[in-house]
Parts: structure tokens; sequence; C-alpha cells
């Protein structure tokens, strides 16, 4: 079986290992997109607008596009940013709330799809097994399982651009939780909400305490007899309005299109400007966001025990509750929470160690994800494999030493599709670049002496889970990630491409080893 690195000719069909026949022939595209959900849409948008000339193909392995808003149909699922910075820049969020539903921000990505002509190019059914960088060619091949007898075909192009998130589609996280097992009824993961669940008037225990688990419990209460949130320990909890007020009032007065640039804006500053104050007066913060807690909840519930943490805001992701559905499902009394630890399951409850008992009819594992990189697709340069946990971040969105290959991964601290938006517009720009100057490819290149950090600087168990499977950051520009989104603004979008670390060349050079 040839080397993935053996040169190959334009038509010919390089054998790819793995396949369990003879792949398909070829095809060459400028640019392929892994991944139809928000940020591979948003690339596609990208794409079009800035570099019309190129070829691209959006490659999704389930049959329907959205991701992440599509795969989860858990009860109440929903956005935990506003979306007139979750929704894109170049398509106004028209609705009033401003925290949306997932069945409205699905039909949200469907329709900018569809009116943007991205909806045909996409591949549906079409997974990402490995891609193969050939220096000789500048050509990605890229390895493809598609259909119900899972043919294996490989497509070429220039550019890789993964738009496939950072958690594993096909698994949510499972801790061990002794004797669960043993439970009567039914063991629920919010990743695969079974359609034809029936939990009107059923005792429902939803094990943990992240935004998955604050945002089932208050749309379980409303027909489920009682549901109890069981922590381990508390999250920060923020309640914000489901309608911007100031964003309602601009709708009303300016054109649509500066209505919602202007409501974008505010929300970017006002998120920013939150940010830093929790990360420069932790304490402040935390006091500020517990005494609005202890408004809506009252002085007589134990505030200090169920929603105090012991670390700082920010160290992980604050949990947001629209009109405060949550503290409203407690006050009457159809919700409750519960802090402890896990025992022992039986067949028909939960017991704690402190010997508390809780009976349950449904238990719902919102555990937390299971991170993956690239959607499990393997990477690999002239036959060497290429492991990302052992590259650097260039720019939040590019590995050290690899070239033509970009990955979006949007904010932990703001909206995910802000960063979305610039790293699809850096991509183009790089592109731009190299059909300028002639170039076949684009790398980050490394610097050997480069101090590092973990790439999310969170403690969420999801973060801390996986810190062997993501990249990591640098200690200076341009591989220090900021999470700050006007630094971004100015340096990805007006910044130059031909910074010191990021190497051009042409196919008769060496890409690996350009200095």
């Amino acid at each position: 079986m040839p080397d993935p690195s053996d040169d190959h000719d334009r038509n010919e069909v390089p054998r790819v290992p793995g396949a369990g026949r003879a792949p398909t022939a070829s095809i060459d595209l400028d640019v392929i997109v892994i991944g139809a959900g928000l940020s591979g849409i948003c690339a596609g948008h990208y794409l079009q607008e800035k570099c019309p000339e190129l070829r691209y193909a959006i490659l999704e392995g389930r049959e329907r596009m959205g991701g992440t808003w599509d795969l989860f149909r858990y009860p109440g699922i929903r956005s935990d940013s506003d979306l007139y910075t979750f929704g894109f820049s170049f398509r106004p969020w028209t609705e009033d709330k401003s925290i949306a539903d997932g069945a409205s921000i699905l039909n949200y990505l469907k329709e900018t799809a569809r009116d943007e002509g991205i909806e045909n190019k996409i591949r549906f059914g079409h997974r990402v097994v490995a891609a193969y960088w050939n220096s000789r060619t500048a050509r990605w091949q890229v390895e493809v399982e598609s259909g119900e007898e899972r043919r294996r075909s490989v497509l070429t192009c220039r550019f890789l651009f993964a738009c496939s998130g950072y958690y594993d589609y096909a698994t949510g996280y499972k801790p061990e939780i002794p004797g669960l097992d043993t439970f009567a009824g039914p063991v629920i993961h919010p990743q695969h909400w079974p359609a034809d669940l029936d939990y009107a008037g059923k005792r429902v225990v939803v094990v943990g305490s992240g935004a998955t688990a604050v945002t089932l419990v208050p749309a379980m209460a409303q027909t489920a007899d009682k549901v109890v949130m069981l922590q381990r320990s508390p999250s920060y909890i923020v309640s914000l309005p489901a309608k911007d007020r100031t964003a309602l009032a601009l709708k009303k007065r300016l054109p649509a299109n500066l209505a919602h640039r202007l409501a974008r804006w505010k929300n970017i500053l006002v998120s920013m400007g939150f940010y830093q104050f929790a990360r420069r007066r932790p304490q402040k913060m935390k006091e500020f966001v517990i005494s609005r807690v202890r408004r809506q909840l009252g002085r007589d519930y134990d505030v200090e025990k169920h929603f105090t943490p012991r670390y700082d805001p920010w160290d992980q992701r604050l949990c947001l509750v629209p009109n405060g559905d949550l503290f409203k499902a407690i006050r009457s009394g159809r919700a409750e929470v519960v802090t402890g630890t896990i025992r022992q399951v039986s067949e028909r409850g939960i017991d704690l160690a402190d010997g508390t008992r809780i009976e349950a009819d449904i238990v719902v594992t919102a555990t937390g994800l299971k991170l993956q990189m690239l959607g499990g697709a393997r990477l690999s340069i002239d036959g060497v494999p290429v492991d990302p946990g052992e590259a650097f971040m260039y720019r939040g969105m590019m590995l050290s030493d690899v070239p033509n290959f970009a990955i979006s991964i949007g904010y932990t601290n703001a909206s995910w599709t802000l960063k979305c938006e610039l790293t699809a517009l850096y991509v183009t720009r790089l592109l731009q670049r190299l059909d300028a100057r002639g170039d076949d490819w684009c790398m980050p290149k490394r610097q050997s002496d480069m101090g590092e950090a973990p790439l999310i600087d969170f403690s969420s168990g999801y973060i801390e889970r996986s810190r062997d499977l993501l990249p990591r950051q640098g200690e200076h520009r341009p591989w220090r990630l900021h999470q700050n989104y006007i630094l971004d603004y100015l340096t990805l979008g007006w910044g130059r491409t031909d910074d010191a670390a990021m190497r051009f060349g042409r196919r008769d050079e060496d890409g690996r080893k350009a200095a």
C-alpha cells in the first residue's frame, strides 16, 4: 500500500489507509469545510463573499445541517448567549426574544444556508475519516465515508477548514455512578434524548449543575411531578431577561440592519466589561452574583450551600437562566436543588453519602460533554501522523507546523459565533494572499523555545478531562489566546497575515522544513 506522501497525478486515485475497498475517483476543490453547523455555515458565507472564484464544499457526516442545534433535542434547549451576538453579523436576528430556543436557532441557520445558497454546497452523509497532506502536490487528500455501505472515497483540496466543534457527537460524557445500571426507570443522557419520553407526573432527577441541567430543570418541571437537580457542587447562575429591551427600542426607531449592529456591539461591550470585572475583582463579582440569587430565592433559602461555588467567577463558564426560570421553578415547589455526593443508585432512587434518599422514576445524566478534536478525523503530513494535543494554536485557529489547515473554535467567555466569524474572515484573507502571491501553502511555524499554557483556561470538568486532546497556547502573540473580541477583531480583520510566525511557499518547496 503506497504511502500517502507519494506524488499523485490530479486524476490518479490514491489507495487510502483503512479503506475497505478501492476509493472512487477524487474530486478537486479549493476548500473543504468539515461540518454544516453554525461554524460551517459561517465559513460558507465568507468563502462566497470574499473568495467567490474558489470552489468549496461542506462535508457533513449527519443527514441534516445545524450541528448542535439539530443534534440536541432535550426539553427547553436554548442558547446561553444573546442572539444579537450568537447570530451572524451578516444576518440580523429579527425575533423579539434575544435568548432563543433551539428550534428557532435551527430555523435561523437553515434559512441562512438556504437564502445564501450555502445549502447547495453541503454534502450530507459524508463523514471525514482522515486527511493526508502531500507536500509535493500541496494538496490535502481527504478520506470520506458515505452512504449506508459506508463507502470510502477521496476528495482533494488546497485548504482544509474544520468547523465541527470540539465535542464527540456520538457519545456524551458518562461518569461511573455506582448502581446506575440497577435503576428500574429510564436513564437518559441529554445528547440522545428520546422523542417519545413521557415525564408528565413523574419524579425526575437531573444529575449535574451546568448549562444543560439548569435548562432542563425548569422545562421539565412544567409537567413533571417533581424535578430534583442533584449536584456535587454549585455553579454560578445569572438571570437575564429573555428579551433585550434596548434592542427592541432600537428596532422600533432605526432601520433593521443599523439596529442590529448597535444591539450587537452593545452586548459585546457589556459582556466584555462583565468578564473583565470578574477576572480583576473576582470577590466583588462573586458577591454581586450571589446577592442576585438571594434576591430571587429569599432569605430563608440556603444559597450558601446550593448556589455558592468554591471557585471564582469565570474559572468556569457562568450559567444563564432567562427570566430567572430556574428560580421560579424552585419557588413554585416543582423543582428542588440537592447538593451532595451519590453513594448508590438503587432500583427506585438515589442514596447520597449523607443519608439523604431521593425517589425517582427517571434519571437524566446531564454530566457534560466528551471532547473530540476534528470530529475524530486523523491528520497526517507526508505520512507522519499529527497529534493536535502536541501542537500549538496560532491565533486560536491554526495548528503549528500544519499547512493549509484551520479550525473554527469559538469563545468560551462570550458568544461562540463572534470568534467563528473572525476565523472565517481570516481564512479568506490567507486564501487571498496565497492567490495574490502565487503561493501554494501557508503554515504557522512553531518556535522551539516557546513556553506553553493550556488552550482553555477553565476548571470545568469537560476541559480538565481532555487536556491531552487539546492543542496548547503559547506565552505571547500570535500563539496566545486573549479571549478578547475587540483585540481579535483588529488583528484578524485588519492585521497582517505575514507575521513572523507564518510561512508561505510553493509546492516545489518543503512546507514542513521551511524556516
